[in-house]
Protein backbone atom coordinates (compact mmCIF):
# COMPACT_ATOMS: atom_id res chain seq x y z
CA UNK A 1 0.00 0.00 0.00
CA UNK A 2 1.14 3.33 -0.81
CA UNK A 3 1.17 5.80 1.88
CA UNK A 4 0.27 9.53 2.07
CA UNK A 5 1.93 11.51 -0.63
CA UNK A 6 3.63 15.26 0.36
CA UNK A 7 3.55 18.22 -2.08
CA UNK A 8 5.97 20.86 -1.76
CA UNK A 9 6.06 23.80 -3.64
CA UNK A 10 8.16 26.68 -3.40
CA UNK A 11 7.88 30.23 -5.04
CA UNK A 12 9.76 33.32 -6.13
CA UNK A 13 7.70 36.10 -5.78
CA UNK A 14 7.67 39.52 -7.51
CA UNK A 15 8.88 42.84 -6.05
CA UNK A 16 10.42 45.76 -6.73
CA UNK A 17 11.65 46.64 -2.84
CA UNK A 18 11.43 44.55 0.25
CA UNK A 19 8.06 46.11 1.36
CA UNK A 20 6.60 44.22 -1.84
CA UNK A 21 8.17 41.27 -1.76
CA UNK A 22 6.87 40.82 1.72
CA UNK A 23 3.24 41.83 0.99
CA UNK A 24 3.11 39.46 -2.11
CA UNK A 25 4.84 36.83 0.44
CA UNK A 26 1.95 37.23 3.00
CA UNK A 27 -0.67 37.45 0.28
CA UNK A 28 0.34 33.90 -0.97
CA UNK A 29 0.39 32.81 2.74
CA UNK A 30 -2.93 33.78 3.24
CA UNK A 31 -4.15 32.15 -0.26
CA UNK A 32 -3.02 29.19 0.80
CA UNK A 33 -3.79 28.56 4.25
CA UNK A 34 -7.31 29.40 2.93
CA UNK A 35 -7.41 26.32 1.10
CA UNK A 36 -7.42 24.47 5.14
CA UNK A 37 -10.64 22.20 5.24
CA UNK A 38 -12.01 23.18 1.23
CA UNK A 39 -10.15 20.54 -0.21
CA UNK A 40 -10.77 17.13 0.14
CA UNK A 41 -8.00 14.64 1.01
CA UNK A 42 -5.94 17.10 1.81
CA UNK A 43 -4.71 16.25 5.44
CA UNK A 44 -2.03 18.70 6.76
CA UNK A 45 -1.19 22.14 4.82
CA UNK A 46 1.72 24.60 5.89
CA UNK A 47 3.16 27.39 4.59
CA UNK A 48 6.84 29.00 5.26
CA UNK A 49 7.86 32.36 4.68
CA UNK A 50 11.77 32.57 3.87
CA UNK A 51 13.82 34.30 7.46
CA UNK A 52 17.04 33.39 5.83
CA UNK A 53 17.01 36.64 3.53
CA UNK A 54 19.66 35.01 1.06
CA UNK A 55 19.56 36.03 -2.43
CA UNK A 56 19.10 32.37 -3.81
CA UNK A 57 16.74 31.41 -0.82
CA UNK A 58 12.82 30.99 -2.36
CA UNK A 59 10.38 33.05 -0.52
CA UNK A 60 7.69 30.92 0.19
CA UNK A 61 7.04 27.33 0.73
CA UNK A 62 4.12 25.38 0.78
CA UNK A 63 4.47 22.00 2.53
CA UNK A 64 0.76 19.78 1.98
CA UNK A 65 0.05 16.12 2.64
CA UNK A 66 -2.35 14.09 0.85
CA UNK A 67 -3.97 10.77 1.81
CA UNK A 68 -3.68 9.33 -2.11
CA UNK A 69 -1.86 10.17 -4.81
CA UNK A 70 -5.35 10.58 -6.15
CA UNK A 71 -6.29 13.13 -3.60
CA UNK A 72 -3.40 14.84 -4.81
CA UNK A 73 -4.73 14.66 -8.65
CA UNK A 74 -7.69 15.96 -7.57
CA UNK A 75 -6.45 19.16 -5.65
CA UNK A 76 -4.48 20.14 -9.28
CA UNK A 77 -7.59 20.41 -10.63
CA UNK A 78 -10.07 21.25 -7.59
CA UNK A 79 -11.78 24.88 -7.85
CA UNK A 80 -10.68 26.26 -5.05
CA UNK A 81 -6.78 25.61 -5.89
CA UNK A 82 -7.93 26.62 -9.23
CA UNK A 83 -9.23 30.04 -7.78
CA UNK A 84 -5.90 30.60 -5.53
CA UNK A 85 -3.61 30.10 -8.62
CA UNK A 86 -5.35 32.49 -11.02
CA UNK A 87 -5.39 35.07 -7.62
CA UNK A 88 -1.49 34.53 -7.37
CA UNK A 89 -0.47 34.48 -10.61
CA UNK A 90 1.00 37.76 -11.28
CA UNK A 91 2.91 37.33 -8.03
CA UNK A 92 4.87 34.14 -8.62
CA UNK A 93 8.38 34.43 -10.86
CA UNK A 94 9.72 30.92 -10.27
CA UNK A 95 8.14 28.04 -8.64
CA UNK A 96 9.44 24.32 -7.92
CA UNK A 97 8.02 21.44 -6.67
CA UNK A 98 8.12 17.91 -5.68
CA UNK A 99 5.87 15.53 -4.99
CA UNK A 100 6.95 12.15 -2.55
CA UNK A 101 5.13 9.09 -0.89
CA UNK A 102 6.20 10.19 2.98
CA UNK A 103 7.26 7.40 4.44
CA UNK A 104 5.65 8.20 7.44
CA UNK A 105 2.27 10.12 8.49
CA UNK A 106 3.94 12.50 11.08
CA UNK A 107 5.91 15.89 10.42
CA UNK A 108 8.95 15.88 12.43
CA UNK A 109 9.83 12.15 12.77
CA UNK A 110 13.96 12.49 13.03
CA UNK A 111 15.51 11.61 16.14
CA UNK A 112 17.21 14.59 17.18
CA UNK A 113 18.77 13.52 20.20
CA UNK A 114 22.19 13.12 20.95
CA UNK A 115 23.10 9.56 21.48
CA UNK A 116 24.96 10.14 24.34
CA UNK A 117 21.84 11.17 26.31
CA UNK A 118 20.83 7.04 26.10
CA UNK A 119 24.25 6.28 27.66
CA UNK A 120 23.07 9.07 30.18
CA UNK A 121 19.58 7.67 30.51
CA UNK A 122 20.52 3.83 31.04
CA UNK A 123 19.31 2.81 28.01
Amino acid sequence: MMGPIRHIVMWRVSGETREERAAARQKVKAAFEGLRGRVAGMTRVEIGLDISDVDYACDVVLVSEFATAADLAAYASHPEHLRVRQELADLRIARFQVDYVAEDAAFGAIETRHPAAALLAGE
